[in-house]
């Protein structure tokens, strides 16, 4: 019987281990490499081309959200299912706009987590009971149109073309050849862009550029 094949992201050691035991447990399910950060994930996936993702949301080097805009973009047959530790709304909602197929906390029980696994592959739609279902409704299926967001007003053209390359999981430098701009200039202009908009990190940024409509799955 050939296995579907599961690859695992997360920076901590300790969760990778036990999603590798939960899937690995299972006679249909096998694990063919981990990553602690959302590059190695990306190199990982476009090498191995597994089945499934399962991605962590706040990782080094590049965020499990980025990570997951990459996956989807060069491996369309490859399902994401985005596993974090907070259930924010805005989370949920920045992975399902990347093109993951679920989100789900991290201290979802395990037999919960494999029928969300089965339910991904299949290519349903899981996301945690804790997060509204107006999520689906209004940002995904389109039957609500998403709120008027004026929140990305504040930046020039310049900062919101860098903004729309980092949401689509660009880093630095290779938001500064496609621009023809010098690294560090785009690091000015990150900087810039996490200050006006009032965020912490990138990874809220682009919850704000999906939720703002500047992003879009694909585009």
């Amino acid at each position: 019987m050939t296995k579907t094949s599961v690859l695992i992201c997360d920076d901590q050691e300790l969760m990778r281990a036990g999603l590798r035991m939960v899937v690995d447990g299972q006679p249909d399910l096998t694990v063919v490499a981990e990553a602690g950060d959302g590059e190695t994930a990306v190199a990982q996936a476009l090498t191995l081309r597994p089945d499934l993702v399962l991605m962590g949301v706040r990782l080094p080097r590049l965020d499990g959200i980025a990570a997951t805009v990459q996956v989807r973009a060069a491996l369309p047959d490859t399902r994401v299912l985005v596993l974090t530790a907070c259930d924010r709304d805005e989370y949920a909602y920045a992975a399902l706009r990347a093109g993951a197929g679920g989100f789900l906390v991290k201290d979802t029980p395990a037999a919960e987590l494999l029928l969300a696994i089965r339910g991904v592959l299949r290519g349903e739609k899981v996301i945690a009971p804790s997060v509204t279902r107006r999520l689906i409704d209004r940002y995904v299926t389109g039957a609500i149109a998403p709120l008027t967001d004026k929140r990305l007003d504040v930046l020039s053209g310049r900062e919101r073309e860098v903004l729309s390359l980092v949401a689509r999981g660009l880093n630095n430098a290779e938001i500064a050849g496609k621009l023809f701009l010098g690294e560090t200039t785009v690091k000015t202009h990150v900087a810039r862009i996490l200050a006006k908009l009032h965020v912490r990190d990138r990874i809220e940024a682009i919850v704000m550029a999906y939720e703002s409509g500047l992003v879009r799955p694909g585009g």
